[in-house]
Order: C-alpha cells, then structure tokens, then sequence
C-alpha cells in the first residue's frame, strides 16, 4: 500500500511539474515573440497574458492584445484572445477570438462582430508552427468599415488541410450561407425581383500551392504566395442568380495568373450589373461587353444563361481567348 501510495504521489509530483513548465514556456515563448516582433519595429502590446487550466489544460489568454506591422501596413487589435490545448496533445489547440475586434489595412479600418468564432488548429510542432489543419466556425459576423460599407453572415465555415502530394499545397472548403452585402452592391438590384440583400449561400471546393509553407514565418517574414490555384467549385447562390466557377490557374512571382476558368452564370445580366456596380467591369466596357455576352447567350440555346471560358494569358484576361477583358488580376498576399 505504501509503495502504491509512493507511485501515485511521485506521478502527481512529475505532473504538476510537467503542467507548471509548460504553462511557462508557453507564456515565455509568447511573450519573447512579442518581443522579437517590437525588436523589428512593429506595434505591439499586451495587457496580460496568462496561462491557466491546470492539470489538463494550457488554456493561454491574452489580454488587450495589439499588433501592428509598418511594412505592410496591416494591424489587429482585440480585447481578448485564447489558445486553448489538452496538455497531453499541446499540438491541437482551439482558438477562440473575442465577440469585437478591429482590423486596419492601409485603405480602411474594419470592425468584426461575432457571437461565435473559433477555430481547431493542428500544427506540426510548437517550434515553427506549420499548419497541418484547421476548422473555422463563424457565427452572426458583422462587418463595419470606415469606408462606409456593411456586410454581415449568419453562418460560415473555412476548413484548410495541408496536402501531402503537393508541398505547399492546402486543400480549402468554405460554406457561408446568409451573405448580406454592402448596400453599394445590392442597391444596384433593389428593383428586381430575383435577389434581395442576401446571398442564400457561397461554397469553395479548392486546392492552393504557395511558394512557402504556413507557419509562424508566414507572420514575421512574409505571406507565402499562391503558385498554383485549382478550384473544383466555387458557387453563389443569390435568389434566381446563379454563379459556377472551376478551373486551374498557374501564378508566376509576379502574382499574374496564367489558364483558364469555366464560369457558368444564370440571368447573367444582374451578374455584369453587379460587377460594374463593384467597380470590376468599366462603364464605357460594360455595353460593348453585354452585347458580346447576349449573342453567346443565345448561341447556347438559352439567352439567360452562360457557358463560357475565361483565359488568362500574357497579364491579360479574355473570353475564350478572343473578346479581350482587361488586365487579370494580380494574386499576391500582403
């Protein structure tokens, strides 16, 4: 009995010691980052950073957290932000972001609303930080910029996996249903009948290849960069609209893509009135384009429907390779 009660006493001591240096080293290594990033003249600051949870979990909260990189422009900053892990698998964290929080970028500054985001995250190690996989929940998200645009989602989903096959590569879904846009968009449509100010639902069924590979580099050095984008399925479903997209494009280091997508588009006129609306189709193009798109409408049969090719060739991109568009736009991740 005294030997028993010896063991169970000698595994709660090496526990207990196991949890309290690693709750150190997680507070450690947090807060030298931070250190590490104000060091390269970032913005950066914390109001507290604690970690709790003891015997069975690293729960690490940060407290008024700021973050700012002058290089690019971009900063975040949020009342409050968790990292949560099991302490037997530290790998496998769950994150969780505050209900408001503010992202800036060097043309506007945005406010996020939520009553749910948060995300299960497994990454390869606890040194670099490399993405293996990921599962984002969002729930009741508000968006408000000082551009003055709104938009707001009633539910969404964004799942990426590293694929093996393909180094750098990650697979990506997306589901969102309830997309209302910013009233410049859908004011453009407001008397017709077949939409309203909500998308019914986008979906994205796609593999992505970066030039690098999603760790903790990714935040300090730079964003890897999109070599290669294949989407299965990207779809929007927007009352009697309806958009299909699929394709592969290959992107050189200049961000400029190079091959083809076949889109898809039911009562494609509301569509080009949209994409002028948002300002991706020139007024003095927009005539000449929707005559195009009515003869190759009625060539396939049916005058509201499209069936079409996009190529992308050169930094330009055409229809079929024969009604030329305009420049195609560059990829590139800041």
């Amino acid at each position: 009995m005294r030997i028993l009660l010896a063991v169970i006493l000698l595994a709660a001591t090496a526990w207990s010691g196991y949890w309290f240096l690693g709750a150190q080293a997680a507070e450690r290594g947090l807060g030298d980052w931070f250190d590490a990033r104000a060091a390269e003249g970032w913005v950066v600051g914390y109001g507290s950073l604690r970690t709790a949870g003891f015997p069975n979990r690293f729960d690490t909260t940060l407290r008024d957290v700021r973050l700012a990189d002058p290089a690019t422009g971009w900063a975040w900053s949020a009342p409050m932000f968790q990292a949560l892990a099991l302490s037997y698998r530290p790998r496998h964290m769950i994150a969780v972001w505050p209900d408001r929080q503010t992202l800036a970028t060097p043309l506007q500054t945005i406010t996020i609303s939520s009553d749910r985001m948060r995300g299960s995250v497994v990454v390869e190690d606890l040194q670099a930080f490399a993405l293996e996989r990921a599962t984002i929940e969002f729930a009741s998200v508000g968006i408000a910029s000082t551009a003055d645009w709104r938009a707001s989602l009633a539910l969404g989903q964004l799942a990426l996996r590293r694929t093996p096959a393909a180094p750098g590569g990650y697979d990506i879904a997306l589901t969102a249903t309830d997309l209302t846009l910013p009233r410049a968009i859908t004011g453009v449509l407001a008397q017709s009948q077949m939409t309203g100010d909500t998308v019914q639902r986008l979906s994205l069924d796609a593999r992505v290849v970066f030039d690098a590979p999603w760790d903790r580099a990714a935040i300090e050095m730079r964003r890897p960069q999109p070599r290669r984008v294949e989407i299965t399925l990207a779809r929007a479903s927007w009352g009697a609209l309806d958009l299909r997209i699929a394709g592969d494009l290959d992107v050189d280091a200049r961000g400029v893509p190079d091959g083809s997508l076949t889109v898809k588009a039911t009562n494609w006129r509301e569509m080009l009135a949209i994409a002028q609306a948002a300002g991706l189709v020139p007024a003095a193009l927009a005539g000449l384009l929707e005559g195009g798109l009515a003869r190759m409408a009625r060539l396939s049969g049916n005058p509201d429907t499209l069936d079409l090719p996009l190529r992308f060739a050169g930094g330009r991109v055409s229809l079929g390779g024969v009604l030329p568009l305009g420049p195609a736009p560059r990829l590139v991740l800041r």
